[in-house]
């Protein structure tokens, strides 16, 4: 059996929060993806937090804000809650608050943001927040604002090549292709998150079988192509090669995300959550002749995957 170890305590609104703590050091902000610049802020609070004795606190919300604030234009998402989270709990954060933005949250005004949640549930005797952080109906609650009512201290931003690590940048970066760029602003390679669902099975007549992954939430995906990654499993990672598109050979009628795991040891994947690790761009999708023409490319991008995931 393997042995238990203390895990982060989760709490998702704060209806049944009742803290012991008299006073914590406490973390706010959205950290859609949890990348470097949010690392940043997340390990000042904890390392403050450990010098005056007392638990790191970290508050986000359940979803991006404009999911509620503005829908027609919320920017997909970087990783899956749950991913966040565990990438929280990593840097050494003791509680996390998920709060429900909900259109009555939205309306929650900055002085009772700070009275009610920061004050009155999470005893805050100091807040850590990024330099332009904002809180409450219309962000009025300022970095400035919050200075001047409780203790504060803001981190500023991460820049990579003078150029700032944000999450509207890793987005880009993934829908381009550029992976590389990608990895370097969250601190780890973009994966695509999913379980693993039944398909029309060529791939295993053309001797590549494949898993279909399906998600669960809308994830910015990278451009349609082919590329070299690692499948994260219950059974292990293996180098994968992953296709995302149209099928244009086959006559797909729906974006599709298959992955050829090499090396991988079962016998199936089915209903199970996998994560796919993409580390390089190998080419556009293409549309071949026959399915012999797409069998030798198939090949060749299996051999290019077990070079570029064993470089």
């Amino acid at each position: 059996m393997t042995p238990r170890v203390a895990t982060m305590q989760v709490h998702l609104g704060v209806d049944l929060l009742q803290p012991e703590w008299k006073e914590a050091v406490v973390c706010i902000g959205t950290f859609d993806g949890v990348h470097l610049g949010h690392q940043e802020v997340i390990r000042r609070a904890v390392v403050f937090a450990s010098q005056r004795e007392q638990p790191c606190v970290l508050a986000t919300f359940d979803r991006h804000p404009a999911t509620t604030l503005d829908p027609a234009r919320k920017p997909p998402a970087i990783r899956s809650l749950a991913a966040n989270l565990a990438r929280i709990e990593a840097l050494g954060v003791a509680a996390c608050v998920a709060l429900p933005f909900t259109p009555e949250f939205s309306q929650t005004s900055a002085d009772r943001f700070l009275r009610q949640l920061l004050l009155g549930k999470l005893h805050a005797s100091t807040v850590v927040v990024g330099h332009d952080f904002g809180f409450g109906r219309n962000r009025e609650g300022t970095v400035a604002w919050l200075a001047k009512r409780l203790d504060t201290l803001p981190i500023e931003p991460v820049l990579q090549n003078g150029i700032r690590v944000s999450s509207t940048a890793i987005r880009e970066a993934v829908v381009a292709g550029r992976m590389d760029d990608a990895a370097r602003m969250l601190g780890e390679p973009f994966a695509i998150e999913g379980v693993v669902v039944g398909g029309q099975k060529l791939g295993r007549t053309l001797g590549y079988p494949t898993i279909n992954l399906a998600r669960s939430f809308p994830q910015v995906l990278p451009q349609d192509g082919i590329y070299a990654g690692t499948a994260r499993t219950r059974e292990g990672s293996f180098p994968a090669a992953i296709s995302i598109g149209m099928r244009p050979t086959v006559e797909g009628t729906h974006r599709t995300i298959e992955a050829y795991l090499l090396d991988y040891p079962g016998t199936t994947l089915y209903g199970s959550p996998v994560a796919l690790e993409i580390a390089q761009r190998l080419r556009g999708e293409e549309k071949f002749a026959s399915l012999d023409q797409l069998t030798a490319q198939m090949a060749k991008d299996v051999a290019l995957v077990a070079d570029v995931i064993q470089r």
